[in-house]
């Protein structure tokens, strides 16, 4: 591995930095050079760059090249589970669903990585589905985003080995939501993976043509951004919300500064955002 004090030099990771909060909206601390070397070790040598800077100078010449994909790909973390933290979830089953019965649901997941969120969603909503029959309309959609495109193209083929299959999911949802292909890999049954449109999207850019949302989860993300960022995400994710919908936040993410925007609604355990009238 190339040594992160020979190759990320200190003007060269504040250009890097900056470059990447441009362009994916990620903000890197001033002590993170191991990780950059770390995970553009394989691309700095394939390049034959023995320098960060000379990566930001083909960035910047090549502008929306494939080599920023991979740099995105590769510094963009995925860390996910089935039903994380699980009282989102249980929010999700036992107070919002009963109150989206005007119309067809739609719900986005804002950093669905490897799918495993967005297919948790679409559990819940079977089983919602199962216990209440005929309070949902028909039709409903999880749009599922997320700015790696590595990982959409595994989220989309909704296929898991048996360690990430075991991570958050019992065996009774394994059993009756997946298909077992081999003794190593899992598929989610169709009917689940039909509700989950999978779609490229960096929250930097305008994401109004996404449409309106009963519900937005947002969550494990925000955290990676600047405040002045996360404000203008919030703000316009509210615009995308219809009224009185349901905006989810990581349980190490609190709105601040918003309350104008959304009201806390406290659910024991947890917390989810009700999107007010301006």
């Amino acid at each position: 591995m190339l040594s992160s004090t020979n190759t990320i030099t200190p003007n060269g990771y504040i250009r890097f930095r900056d470059y990447l909060q441009k362009v994916c909206g990620i903000s890197l601390s001033d002590n993170k050079q191991y990780l950059v070397a770390s995970r553009l070790g394989k691309i700095l040598e394939r390049e034959g760059f023995s320098k960060i800077e000379q990566l930001v100078d083909a960035l910047e010449k090549f502008g929306g090249s494939k080599l920023k994909e991979e740099v995105i790909n590769a510094m963009t973390t995925n860390e996910t589970l089935w039903f994380r933290d699980t009282h989102p979830f249980t929010i999700l089953k036992e107070k919002v669903l009963p109150e989206m019965t005007a119309s067809p649901l739609r719900i986005w997941s804002a950093a669905s990585s490897t799918g495993q969120e967005p297919y948790s969603i679409s559990m819940v909503i079977e089983e919602f589905k199962s216990s209440r029959p005929g309070v949902l309309k028909a039709g409903e959609k999880i749009v599922a985003t997320d700015i790696c495109t590595n990982i959409l193209k595994h989220a989309k083929q909704g296929e898991y080995d048996s360690l990430a299959i075991a991570r958050g999911l019992g065996a009774d949802l394994q059993k009756r939501y997946f298909d077992k292909i081999n003794d190593a890999t899992w598929k989610i049954k169709s009917n689940l993976g039909a509700r989950v449109e999978f779609k490229y999207l960096n929250l930097i850019e305008s994401f109004s043509m996404l449409g309106k949302f009963d519900v937005i989860f947002c969550r494990n993300v925000l955290i990676y951004f600047t405040v002045d960022l996360k404000l203008d995400i919030l703000k316009r994710m509210h615009a995308s919300l219809k009224p009185g919908g349901y905006l989810f936040l990581g349980g190490s993410e609190a709105l601040s500064g918003l309350s104008d925007y959304f009201e806390i609604v406290q659910c024991h355990p947890g917390i989810v955002y009700k999107a007010k009238a301006l």
